[in-house]
């Protein structure tokens, strides 16, 4: 009952999110799944590393495919994205605890970074709604 309560929560939390708050979320999806990844590196479990790897590279590869090709900080983004796929292959072929400490910094720089603009999203539009 409580497991089905907490699906529920989730998939209302996802449902009702703001495109900035889905990014969000991947970013955080991201971090959790590199955090599993190294565990299994760490234990030797290659299936756990493997599996949570390729998790935390489809949210990367789905960061690089909404990506606004309009924008210019998205041809900014777009290799910064590449270069922590690259990584996180590096991590899972060679065992590299390096390569996947660097990929988690990295999104976890970006996750940090979409935290604020969203949070500054917030700010001016809950500003707007009590000037109007």
């Amino acid at each position: 009952m409580v497991q089905q309560q907490h699906q529920a929560y989730k998939m209302n939390s996802v449902n009702t999110a703001s495109p900035g708050e889905l990014t969000l979320m991947l970013y955080n999806g991201c971090l959790k799944f590199l955090k599993f990844a190294k565990k299994g590196m760490e234990a030797k479990d290659m299936e756990l590393k493997n599996t949570n790897i390729q998790k935390a590279q489809a949210i990367i590869n789905e960061l690089m495919l909404t990506l606004d090709q309009s924008i210019d900080i998205a041809n900014q983004m777009m290799p910064l994205y590449d270069y922590i796929n690259q990584r996180l292959i590096d991590a899972n072929i060679h065992n590299n605890l390096e390569s996947l400490d660097e990929a988690y910094e990295m999104v976890e720089s970006f996750r940090d970074t979409w935290k604020e603009v969203v949070k500054l999203t917030r700010t001016k539009q809950y500003s707007k709604g009590v000037q109007a």
